[in-house]
């Protein structure tokens, strides 16, 4: 596993890449995995930079028993301490969601224990999000006294879907599982000792599909604008001239399992 950023509190950010699976494991145990300023900074970095390996799906995960805490508050003194400051911290949050959310590969999130703030941020980015039974949610910043960074807040109101995210950030309610399964956040929930083991067979299933189809869907998924609309349409169009589409074509012909080049 390759540690792709780390700062002097502990906080890191580790990738590895085996079978097109890329994982990113946010490893801060001590603070529930709570990412510090360098950590939020190292997402995208990971990202793209699993992309290079071959990953065609990417797993999101927190060491231990949490997915992510969120923002490490113990740096807010300096970091967040005030308007300016906290300016720079909230785009560095979005270019983290960003980066999940505009991969050009599916991303899950695969959530144990606490997902809040900044954390359910990250698993809303993510194309698919699985949880363990006993996992909770919340979004605490009418606790904190402070917001949540406003360029997230369609993602995150598009997941969690807009009246639970009401309540969720006006109230600080910590929800459970269940209720975000129910609301739609959640693809499915299941015991913490078989989450692993479901995601990587997801996870796996992806992998073996043609990446041009899942880049050209994702982008289709997203287009709200007529350049995004544009550049969706192109892509799909490129699937149609690709090595991909021929091998898919003769796989099915032959009946055998297609292998998938991303070309």
């Amino acid at each position: 596993m390759h540690n792709i950023g780390q700062s002097i509190d502990h906080t890191a950010v580790h990738i590895a890449c085996s079978d097109h699976i890329g994982r990113i494991t946010i490893a801060n145990e001590q603070r529930r995995n709570a990412l510090n300023q360098a950590g939020w900074r190292a997402i995208s970095k990971a990202v793209d930079t699993l992309i290079e390996q071959g990953a065609r799906v990417i797993v999101l995960v927190g060491q231990g028993a949490h997915f992510c805490a969120g923002a490490d508050i113990s740096e807010f003194d300096t970091v967040r301490a005030d308007a300016a400051s906290a300016r720079i911290y909230e785009d560095d949050n979005v270019v983290a969601f960003q980066a999940l959310a505009n991969a050009t590969v599916p991303t899950i999130a695969e959530i144990r224990g606490c997902c809040f703030g900044g954390g359910l941020g990250l698993a809303a980015a993510c194309d698919l999000r699985l949880a363990a039974e006993d996992a909770t949610f919340a979004v605490p910043a009418a606790k904190l006294g402070l917001a949540y960074p406003a360029e997230a807040m369609d993602m995150l109101a598009n997941a969690v879907g807009l009246q639970m995210l009401r309540k969720m950030l006006f109230a600080a309610t910590v929800e459970d599982a269940a209720t975000m399964k129910a609301s739609g956040f959640l693809l499915t929930t299941t015991g913490s000792e078989k989450l692993a083991s479901e995601i990587t067979q997801l996870a796996t299933k992806i992998a073996q599909g043609a990446p041009l189809s899942h880049a050209a869907n994702k982008l289709s998924l997203f287009a709200n604008t007529a350049e995004q609309l544009s550049k969706a349409q192109a892509a799909g169009d490129a699937t149609f001239e690709s090595a991909d589409y021929a091998e898919g074509r003769a796989a099915f012909a032959a009946r055998r399992k297609a292998e998938f080049r991303g070309n």
